[in-house]
């Protein structure tokens, strides 16, 4: 029964993460990308993370996309202010291409390097996961908020930069 759920849940995820990229208008892409998010959520849930599932549905989900979609309501974007992308989905489909053997390889080594039958690595509880990240991975961790530091000084001071355009 899990490996069917699995199953479901890895196909919706996979098609609302190609929903993502395919649809043209903002507000449907975003839309999708907060299935695909849910969807990412449950999968942690399948794998007994509470932790990482319950983040997951109020973070991710509840605040970071919920904000995402008021930013795209509150900016009014137009069909006419969109960029034209003709050959989307045949960029799209050799990207897919380009990708499958990389993919693969990065599997193999992964599968090599880590035997999940051997080792449990994380099993989804508070402690043990901020033992890992504070102890284990601290580097990572400072690196990556200094990474979204970084990415939010930069979108400010191109929304500066940007001209006003005239409302209708």
């Amino acid at each position: 029964m899990e490996n069917i759920l699995f199953y479901i849940l890895s196909f919706i995820g996979a098609m609302s993460s190609v929903g993502v990229i395919a649809f043209r208008n903002p507000m449907f892409s975003s839309l999708s990308l907060l299935v695909c998010v849910i969807d990412i959520g449950f999968l942690f849930a399948l794998m007994n993370a509470s932790f990482l599932f319950m983040a997951q549905l109020i973070i991710y989900a509840g605040a970071i996309l919920t904000l995402l979609l008021f930013v795209l309501m509150f900016l009014k974007i137009r069909d006419e202010d969109l960029p034209k992308e003709d050959n989307k989905f045949k960029i799209m489909f050799f990207g897919a291409i380009v990708m499958l053997p990389l993919n693969l390889i990065v599997i193999k080594a992964l599968d090599a390097y880590i035997n999940p039958a051997k080792e449990i690595i994380f099993d989804g509880g508070i402690k043990e996961f901020g033992i890992r990240l504070y102890y284990d991975y601290l580097l990572p961790f400072e690196l990556v908020s200094i990474l979204l530091l970084v990415a939010l000084i930069g979108a400010i001071v191109l929304a500066k930069k940007m001209p006003k355009r005239e409302s209708k």
